[in-house]
């Protein structure tokens, strides 16, 4: 807990635009390895542990992402897949050419793309405290290489006419509406597919809340929501921006914001609550973490997202009661889900594939609590169990898992960091290193370009093959641009899991 504490401290120092965050703790438990050499015995379950709750957590956070966007974001992923496979021949042969062993090579690749669980995958693999400080070597490297290409190719221009930004990109505005003709809600455009909700509606001097199915009719005045290309077009459909805030007359109909902290809520969809029949009301917005989320019928409720809910006043108690609205409860963590779905994610880790000729291959416990972890995301919940955790805790859970993990093999692999680090060998594996970013980082200007690609898209996509929050900082500090972390989510769980596989299959081969 020292090197966790000492690690934490490092991390945060800045070197210029970079952080190494977590990542402090391997280098903080390798200085303190090579100093107390027995200081990393017997911690390999605290390194089982720690790993299998990080990469869990993050399977958790992006399985719904994944799934949602595999069919939209596939020549992405694609693009990734052979940009992994391409930088690990590269790292194979040249890691043989300058004469490193395998736990060189594997750990510097891993370091290089700041890939921790495919460090992981290294050390199981190859059996060699050299995986991990080739990791050493190679990572600060990857994060300052990874920011220059990124900072070379976010801002470019090139023809990117398949890849619009998204209308969410926007931000979502609120606007009072008078109603000029009669029109059915499936005639306005946006209703149908559902880039705009409606709330407020003032009829004859009364104020309620739009029911489906309702039939607009002239003088009516509606409070119409979604990204702002979207609510100009319906307004201009239905007549003109009224003067007044309908939101202003709360003596009828109000409307607050929600802690989603009921079990039985979370997990289940907008449409599924019904709240216009059960409450007479409307969900127009779910705050997730840092984004405001249009509320789409089909958008899947997580516990901690704060809904905006437009209500008759008289139901304000009963959907509080019925979404839980407790910050107490949200902090919460379900235990049983969490052990059921961590042990179910080393089990299916712990399952070994002969690969031939006495060669196996499991995915292990990096790997296998990822995979599972984002099944589980996507799911959500299982008859009574919910399975997603408040992102709150599962950032919490995640970073504690990270710094255990990272503080226990530096202290393992601290003596053979000594010996090794500032030696010839160790400037040999930095060479590797610089060559593993290079060739990734050519591989995803020139192939996101071709692919029709933005270059902001290209450039989340090697934020997220790369995997390190200090270059994703970076690259949205550059540019404005929703695809940045589109890209990221899309590659982030792609390349994990790319460089666990192949790390796995090399060690497999020797």
């Amino acid at each position: 807990m020292v090197v966790v504490a000492l690690g934490a401290a490092v991390g945060m120092i800045p070197f210029g635009p970079i952080r190494f965050g977590a990542a402090g703790a391997l280098f903080v438990g390798l200085a303190i390895g090579a100093l107390v050499p027995d200081a990393g015995l017997g911690l390999g379950l605290v390194q089982q542990l720690g790993l299998g709750l990080f990469v869990y957590m993050v399977g958790l956070a992006a399985g719904e992402t994944f799934f949602a966007d595999l069919r939209r974001q596939l020549p992405l992923m694609m693009l990734g897949l052979g940009t992994a496979a391409l930088a690990f021949v590269v790292a194979v042969l040249v890691g043989l050419g300058l004469g490193l062993d395998a736990g060189f090579i594997t750990g510097t690749f891993a370091g290089a793309l700041t890939s921790t669980p495919a460090l992981a995958a290294a050390t199981a693999a190859t059996g060699s405290p050299n995986a991990a400080v080739g990791y050493s070597i190679g990572y600060p490297l990857g994060v300052v290489l990874a920011i220059v290409a990124v900072g070379l190719v976010v801002g470019r221009r090139w023809p990117d006419a398949r890849d619009p930004r998204s209308a969410a990109a926007e931000g979502l505005v609120a606007t009072s509406t008078y109603v000029e003709r009669d029109a059915a809600l499936r005639e306005v455009p946006g209703w149908a597919d559902e880039t705009i909700k409606m709330s407020y509606l003032v009829r004859d001097g009364r104020t309620r809340v739009l029911a489906p199915g309702e039939q607009l009719q002239p003088d009516d005045r509606v409070l119409v929501v979604g990204a702002p290309a979207a609510v100009e077009a319906a307004v201009a459909f239905l007549g003109h921006a009224s003067k007044g805030e309908l939101t202003d007359d709360r003596q009828a109909v109000d409307f607050r914001r929600f802690v989603v902290s009921n079990p039985s809520v979370a997990g289940r969809s907008v449409a599924q609550l019904n709240l216009p029949g059960r409450f007479g009301g409307v969900i127009t917005r779910v705050l997730r973490g840092d984004a405001d989320l249009l509320a789409r019928d089909d958008l899947v409720l997580q516990p901690g997202d704060r809904v905006l809910a437009v209500v008759p006043r008289s139901e304000m108690d009963a959907v509080a009661r019925h979404l839980g609205d407790s910050e107490r409860k949200v902090s919460e963590v379900d235990a049983l889900a969490l052990g059921l779905g961590l042990s179910l994610g080393l089990l299916v880790g712990a399952i070994t594939v002969p690969l031939g000729g006495g060669a196996t291959f499991s995915l292990g416990a990096a790997a296998g609590p990822l995979v599972v972890g984002m099944v589980l995301g996507a799911l959500h919940r299982t008859g009574p169990l919910t399975w997603d955790v408040p992102l709150p805790a599962n950032l919490t859970i995640r970073q504690l898992g990270l710094l255990l993990f990272l503080a226990a093999v530096g202290l393992a692999s601290g003596p053979a960091f000594a010996s090794s680090a500032l030696t010839a060998t160790g400037l040999r594996a930095g060479a590797l290193g610089v060559a593993v970013v290079a060739v990734s980082a050519l591989a995803f200007a020139v192939g996101g370009r071709l692919l029709g690609l933005s270059a902001p898209r290209a450039a989340g996509g090697l934020v997220g093959f790369v995997g390190q929050p200090a270059v994703l900082s970076f690259a949205t500090a550059r540019v404005d641009d929703d695809r940045i972390e589109s890209g990221y989510a899309a590659l982030f769980a792609v390349g994990i899991i790319a460089k666990i596989l192949l790390v796995q299959v090399f060690g497999g081969l020797l």
